[in-house]
């Protein structure tokens, strides 16, 4: 698997993962009726992977069917405070930074975190189990190969993380909205995982370029029904759940990593 995705960050550079990667481009796209999931691949032709692709994402994982591949390495992650702004696309919300809020390190290459944003419900699935919210974190490099680190939680008590921002998400309006959130700790989502999961897949939202490296953690977090209700009221009617379904595995292995195996 280390050397499959030695080839597949070469394979990014020539594919220009980096003209798809950014969430935050408007797309007349949605996840029910006429420009639902099902239709992306023909609203647009440059959707057509969403249709046609053979690595999609997100997937069910099957922990009988993953690899334990002892080659993979502990997540070795640097973020800082930044001043970031909260923006609405009205298909999902998500966090922008003024400046580069650090750099996730794997197999000696700095990929740099560019933003993260939430699906409501989780897109991925772990033995059939639908989880409450799913946290993309987007990480790119200097040759535009792309890495998605993905949090699933839970609906529990409240993120801590996510109730510094919740003020902004009230004066959050509708799509295509910005609200400043001034400086965010973002080392608060460095929570070092005694397990996670890795695959190659997609975006989970058009053009669903293939060729991302998705790297879930195992640990399940929490967040609370009030702060799902926070987050879900900006987005657009056709978007309140803004999560794509599971895509076939088509082959593909499922590697697994476990510090304590």
């Amino acid at each position: 698997m280390a050397f499959q995705l030695s080839i597949i960050f070469a394979l990014s550079l020539l594919l220009g993962i980096a003209s798809a990667i950014d969430v935050f481009r408007g797309m007349e796209f949605g996840y029910s009726g006429h420009n639902g999931p099902d239709k992306w691949g023909k609203l647009n032709p440059t959707f057509s992977p969403c249709s046609t692709g053979k690595r999609q994402s997100p997937i069910n994982i099957q922990r009988n069917l993953t690899v334990h591949n002892k080659l993979l390495k502990p997540l070795t992650r640097n973020y800082k405070s930044v001043n970031a702004t909260l923006v609405n696309r009205g298909y999902s919300v998500g966090v922008r930074f003024e400046e580069s809020p650090g750099d996730l390190w794997i197999n000696g290459k700095n990929y740099t975190l560019q933003q993260f944003h939430w699906h409501l419900p989780a897109e991925h699935h772990i033995e059939g189990q639908s989880f409450a919210a799913e946290l993309h974190m987007v990480h790119r490099a200097a040759d535009n190969s792309a890495i998605v680190v993905s949090m699933l939680y839970h609906e529990s008590k409240a993120d801590p993380l996510f109730s510094r921002i919740m003020e902004g998400l009230k004066h959050l309006g509708k799509e295509n909205t910005e609200v400043p959130l001034g400086t965010l700790n973002i080392n608060e989502l460095n929570r070092r995982p005694r397990k996670y999961y890795t695959y190659v897949g997609s975006l989970t939202t058009p053009p669903c370029t293939e060729n991302v490296i998705w790297i879930i953690l195992g640990k399940v977090m929490s967040i609370s029904k009030e702060q799902i209700t926070t987050l879900d009221s900006p987005l657009n009617s056709h978007c309140k759940k803004n999560a794509r379904p599971c895509q076939p595995l088509n082959g593909r292995e499922v590697d697994m990593y476990d510090e304590l195996n």
